[in-house]
This record gives C-alpha cells, structure tokens and sequence, in this order.
C-alpha cells in the first residue's frame, strides 16, 4: 500500500501516506519496506535513512546493502568510511547485484576501505560486465587497453567499450574512438563480432 501512494499506482500519489504504510510494515521486519523508507528519508534525513537502510541490509536485503556502501563511500549522514563500503559492497556483491559488484571492481582498483589488487578488481568488473552493468564494461575495457591485470587486448577493450557504449556511455563511445584508430580493420571487425555474440547470448539467457 506504502508503493501505490508513493507512486500513484491506483490512487493519487501521497507521500505522507505512503511513509505511514511503510512504516507499518518496517517496524514489522519487512525489508523491502525498511529499504524504501531509506530511500524516502535519503534526501535531507540521512541518520533516519541509514538507520532503514541497515535494517534492511541486515536481513540481506541487496539494495540496502548496496545504498549502505554508497552512503559510507560518500559520506552521506555518515562520516565516510571506506572500508564499511566495502562491507556492505561485498555482501551485496556476493549476492550477484551489479552495482555492488562493479563498486567493489573499484574499490580494488583504487585501494579505497582494501589493499588494492588489481586480480580482484578485475574478477568484480567482469561479474558485473557480464551482467550487463555498462559502467563495469567501460571498466573492463579500460583494463584491456591499459593492460593491467590482464594481457593488453584492443579487440576485447572495444569488445567491452562497444557494449558499454550501445547502452550510452559516453565515455566508452570516445574511447572507441580512439582506440579504433590504433586497430586494422580485422580487428574492428573480430571485435564487433563479439560483441553481437555477447549479445545473442544475453539476450536468450532473459528471454
């Protein structure tokens, strides 16, 4: 009921009711509920939005355990804590949510709450690459060009950009660009090819 006045679904949009209705239902344990309270309360009542978020996360609810690590990571209601990040990335993470995963890729990458380890950046991106999560791809690509923590690779970089960039990264279009001067056009070709395979394969997988 909380959803439907919060979104209008059914009856006109109220946002005093919907935090009425969800607060029923948090305070009876429903994490999904707990986890939308921490979204309500994010802008402008951080200590009442981290205080939903934990609940939630604490009975392995993915989105509260991820918006927790966001919130340490950036220091929102909170003093910034990387390393708590990378608690609440990681069991998000482990659970198969994208953006968790692709956090942790980063967290590894820069040394950020962990010891860097650019092998275990590299296994998050990948996890969350192959799911999709276009910001990951980029990632993936850029660690195909720069050759670090794997073999340098211009086909599987613009593989990784080319998905990345059919979702509207910016970023990854530019560095098509460029990298596609640096490459014969077998290579360009190898490289688009696995890309459409990529996602054929995805594609059967949600259908």
């Amino acid at each position: 009921l909380g959803f439907s006045y919060y979104y209008g679904e059914g009856v006109p949009v109220d946002k005093t009711e919907a935090e009425k209705w969800y607060l029923k239902a948090a305070k009876q344990g429903y994490a999904d509920a707990q986890c939308n309270l921490g979204f309500m309360y994010a802008n402008g009542e951080g200590a009442k939005s981290i205080k939903w978020f934990r609940k939630a996360a604490e009975q392995g609810d993915t989105t509260a355990q991820y918006n927790l690590g966001v919130t340490y990571d950036n220091g929102i209601g909170v003093l910034v804590d990387k390393a708590e990040a990378v608690k609440w990335y990681r069991k998000a993470a482990e659970q198969g949510f994208a953006m968790a995963q692709s956090n942790l890729g980063f967290m590894y990458d820069n040394g950020n709450g962990v010891t860097k380890d650019k092998t275990e950046a590299i296994k998050w991106y990948r996890l969350a690459a192959e799911q999709g999560y276009a910001m990951a791809q980029y990632n993936l690509g850029l660690k195909y060009y720069n050759g670090v923590g794997v073999p340098e690779d211009n086909v599987l970089a613009h593989m990784w950009w080319d998905l990345s960039a059919a979702q509207g990264d910016e970023k990854a279009k530019k560095k098509m660009g460029v990298i596609s001067k640096d490459m014969s056009r077998e290579e360009i070709a190898e490289a688009q090819k696995l890309s459409r395979e990529w996602m054929a394969k995805h594609s059967e997988k949600n259908k």
